[in-house]
């Protein structure tokens, strides 16, 4: 027997059916993904092919952007119009963390109250300040672990295939689980957490650990399986495991070595993010990384010097480039 899903997000109509083996039928959704970047630009394609209506908010002030994801036909977006942003069902922020509230704050009057705000990014600490900005917007946080590159500014590869975690942060975002099959035809895996601060949790304490490491010493990730490193990696899980377990994150010491290791191993041929950033000498996520944790670890009474020294080494560095 079929089961009918439905809901309004503001003037669209969004249901899906389920028949049994049949995947769900999807109702386009008007889109709006604020910083396309690498990430933003696959999501952009991906959404757009699965039958979204996407437009793009970038920092360019153009008026439309053409992308072209791998070799299929390019796909022309749509940019900075105000009159899609303001009858957006989803806005899609896929910024880094620091640019996050900037941008928001400008565009923030064109955003309608019940449209969806959705934050993909590396790092804690933006969804507080938004759900203040906007407290009347159902708020979701996201993480991914697909990877993008753009060789050029318009076109995009998926350089890795992933998985992408969604929950609610608030009232309204938690009631937005019928997300998870949007998300999923447009670029499969995708699962719906009812606590997704879990799972963005885990990939906070691993982030904690990589970005700060590589970027220091400007290494692949893969450097860190050497033996020059376990120590301090060692000494790192030790005081990141005490913060998981005063926030109420159910990870033990052991699954958490083992996590970071195999991520480690995963990605032995890249560069972190963080690491990037600091070889073209950007300003990186430090403070929505390490700075979160160590925000976390003093609200809790906790000492972690050895993270507190690579977040110090990683302020200098972006010091010494300003």
């Amino acid at each position: 027997m079929a089961r009918l899903r439905a809901i309004f997000i503001g003037n669209t109509f969004i249901s899906s059916y389920s028949l049994g083996k049949f995947a769900p039928i999807i109702i386009q959704m008007k889109i709006v993904i604020l910083g396309p970047g690498a990430i933003g630009s696959l999501w952009a394609c991906c959404l757009s092919r699965a039958g979204h209506s996407v437009s793009l908010w970038s920092q360019h002030q153009c008026d439309s952007i053409y992308l072209q994801q791998e070799h299929l036909p390019a796909i022309q977006f749509t940019s900075n119009n105000k009159d899609k942003l303001a009858s957006a069902d989803l806005l899609l922020v896929t910024l880094k963390a620091p640019n996050v509230m900037p941008a928001i704050k400008e565009i923030a009057l064109n955003i309608a109250q019940q449209t969806i705000v959705v934050l993909m990014h590396n790092g804690m600490g933006t969804a507080e300040a938004i759900n203040t900005l906007l407290p009347n917007n159902p708020l979701v946080i996201a993480t991914t672990t697909h990877g993008a590159f753009r060789p050029k500014p318009s076109q995009v590869l998926h350089t890795g295939k992933g998985y992408t975690e969604l929950g609610g942060y608030n009232d309204g975002g938690k009631r937005c689980d019928f997300l998870q099959p949007v998300f999923e035809h447009a670029l499969p895996k995708t699962s719906w957490h009812c606590d997704i601060f879990t799972p963005i949790w885990h990939k906070l304490a691993i982030n904690c650990i990589i970005n700060p490491l590589t970027a220091i010493d400007q290494v692949k990730n893969g450097e860190l399986s050497s033996a020059k490193y376990q120590e301090v990696i060692t000494l790192l899980i030790d005081e990141i495991n005490q913060v998981l377990k005063a926030e109420d994150i159910d990870v033990t010491h052991e699954n958490l070595t083992t996590k970071v290791h195999q991520v480690i191993e995963a990605t032995s041929d890249n560069y972190s993010s963080m690491h990037q950033d600091i070889f073209h000498k950007r300003p990186s996520e430090i403070d929505f990384i390490t700075g979160y944790l160590l925000q976390r670890a003093k609200a809790h009474n906790i000492s972690a010097p050895v993270n507190q020294t690579l977040f110090q080494k990683i302020k200098q560095i972006e010091q010494d480039h300003d």
